[in-house]
């Protein structure tokens, strides 16, 4: 397994605690493109180096380290402009991924189906576009035929030619595929619908398999689901319609949350959504965050909350005493405590499950249920089968 050195600064907007937590999640993103993480390099800086990233006496800091133990790798844990990519790969002479790369690449590894691939492949080539300058292969290659290249063209203005072309072939496909999901989903009839929806590897997957009782692909990985899979599910006598979404992330790149969208319709026309939060995590908070913000950008941040709290078989917690009061760490809630919490600070339903050992999952299907059936009784206010 290839070995990478990871980068990172520590600026006014953070601090080291969140930086350290932040590395952590590149390290797992590290390992699930299949890649071994070495030494971290960290800097206290303003704002991060607009030509190099990191400030000059660090990348000679990493320069030795990489040259030392013969490093091929070197990851970032933001999106580097092309400036910088072509900066950093000319001083360090390995190469250079930067965050949006490297979930590109997981990305690219884990679609499967035909409609998944053609997303991300169109999120690489927006991603690629700017950065052009710094390829050393040639995409002419991959086009032959007279004529074309104008007199006087240069290989990146052929290269960029070449790009905008697969980019609105690409956009073509999925506009052409989309019409088709759209059909399916309008053939569904008016059957209630609730979307799975969290951070990358809270357990939405494992929660579909419970519920559904089918067998979608689930790993203790990050993204091992891109592809919206629904299931119809009769919970008591009330069918419904569950969908499992993508994970989000920290910092989800730009290109992969406009190609994504249309996968995201069964977000947008949920009448119901349930996030699932990995409790156990010590930053789940910013999590539940990012996935909030997430579904503000893609036109879903109106829609009726129900907050699981997956993994509590995972979750720790210690009661401080007395004398550790003035401690750097707060002390740790119970799950009683932070289900009080909750539902004063969001006034949002919620419950504290796990989904791998299967405690608390009754009462989950009782609330499901009741939910469901509150929103079947308002659609059809005179069929009333269900009471």
């Amino acid at each position: 397994m290839e070995e990478a050195v990871l980068v990172s600064v520590i600026t006014k907007e953070s601090d080291e605690k969140s930086v350290k937590e932040y590395l952590d999640e590149l390290e797992f993103l590290a390992l699930t493109a299949g890649v071994r993480s070495g030494r971290r390099f960290t800097q206290k800086v303003e704002r991060a180096n607009s030509k190099t990233y990191v400030g000059s006496g660090k990348l000679a800091e990493i320069k030795g380290y990489i040259k030392e133990h013969d490093i091929s790798l070197c990851i970032f844990d933001d999106e580097l402009s092309p400036s910088q990519l072509r900066n950093l790969e000319k001083e360090l002479e390995c190469r250079i991924l930067d965050r949006t790369s490297l979930i590109l690449d997981i990305f690219a590894q884990r679609a499967k189906t035909a409609y998944a691939k053609t997303q991300v492949e169109l999120a690489q080539y927006q991603y690629l576009l700017p950065r052009l300058t710094r390829m050393w292969t040639h995409l002419e290659r991959q086009r032959g035929g007279i004529g074309m290249r104008g007199p006087g063209e240069s290989q990146i203005e052929t290269d960029r030619r070449i790009i905008l072309t697969k980019i609105a072939k690409l956009k073509a496909d999925l506009k052409k595929i989309d019409r088709q999901m759209a059909s399916q989903r309008g053939n569904r009839g008016s059957l209630v619908r609730v979307a799975l929806v969290g951070y990358t590897n809270a357990g939405k997957s494992t929660l579909m398999n419970l519920l559904s009782k089918s067998d979608v692909f689930a790993e203790n990985k990050l993204f091992a689901t891109l592809d919206t899979t629904v299931r119809k599910i009769v919970l008591g006598n009330l069918p419904l319609l569950l969908s499992d979404t993508v994970g989000f992330i920290r910092k989800l790149p730009t290109q992969l949350v406009e190609s994504f969208k249309s996968t995201l319709d069964e977000v947008r026309e949920a009448d119901v959504l349930m996030h699932v939060v990995d409790i156990s995590h010590p930053n789940y908070e910013e999590q539940v965050k990012v996935v909030k913000e997430t579904l503000t950008e893609i036109g879903a941040g109106g829609k009726p909350v129900y907050l699981i709290f997956n993994k509590i078989d995972a979750y720790r917690y210690h009661r401080k005493s007395e004398f550790d009061l003035f401690g750097d760490e707060p002390a740790n809630m119970s799950l009683d405590e932070l289900k009080h919490m909750w539902i004063a600070k969001e006034n949002t339903p919620c419950i504290f499950i796990s989904a791998k050992e299967k405690v608390n999952i009754d009462k989950l299907r009782d609330d499901l249920y009741r939910i469901a059936a509150e929103i079947h009784a308002g659609r059809y206010p005179f069929n009333n089968f269900l009471w």
